[in-house]
């Protein structure tokens, strides 16, 4: 549910699923030090900074899905909340030239460990950054309005991340 549908304000339909749109994933990985900072980390391919995403998995909650995608990507646990904060859209480009629309769930993942080994680390750079120079940073305009959405929130503390 993201701050929109939680607050009552009407939310358009989502696009119906078609083979070339694909559901996703994402933490939005963040800490208080004593400023709302965010965590951001390297796509594999271009190299630009997004938040730690992916597949859902069976089995797994859409949260707990991104929650395992944090670990992967960036090395970090902590409280995830069980509903997004909102959504974002992009075009992933594959290997072969085509384009896949993805809508990315965004779940916000208030980090407590952050490990000092996890499977993407050779894969990826991280960066802590301002939430401002995190909404800057990334190259979807869609998801520099959620963390700055996240960041001007009262609601962090209802969603389950306190």
């Amino acid at each position: 549910m993201t701050n929109d549908q939680q607050a009552g304000v009407a939310q358009p339909p989502k696009a119906p699923k078609s083979p070339s749109r694909r559901e996703q994933v994402a933490a939005l990985p963040f800490r208080r030090a004593p400023d709302l900072q965010v965590l951001l980390v390297s796509s594999l391919e271009s190299r630009r900074w997004i938040v730690p995403k992916g597949w859902p998995m069976k089995g797994r909650s859409a949260s707990e899905a991104a929650a395992r995608e944090a670990f992967e990507e960036a090395g970090v646990k902590g409280e995830i909340a069980q509903a997004p904060l909102g959504a974002y859209t992009y075009d992933k480009r594959k290997k072969n030239g085509s384009v896949l629309r993805c809508d990315v769930d965004v779940f916000p993942l208030e980090v407590r460990k952050q490990a000092a080994n996890w499977p993407e680390k050779a894969l990826r750079t991280q960066r802590w950054c301002s939430w401002r120079e995190a909404a800057e940073l990334v190259d979807d305009t869609e998801l520099g309005d959620l963390i700055r959405a996240f960041a001007a929130s009262p609601l962090r503390a209802d969603q389950g991340v306190s």
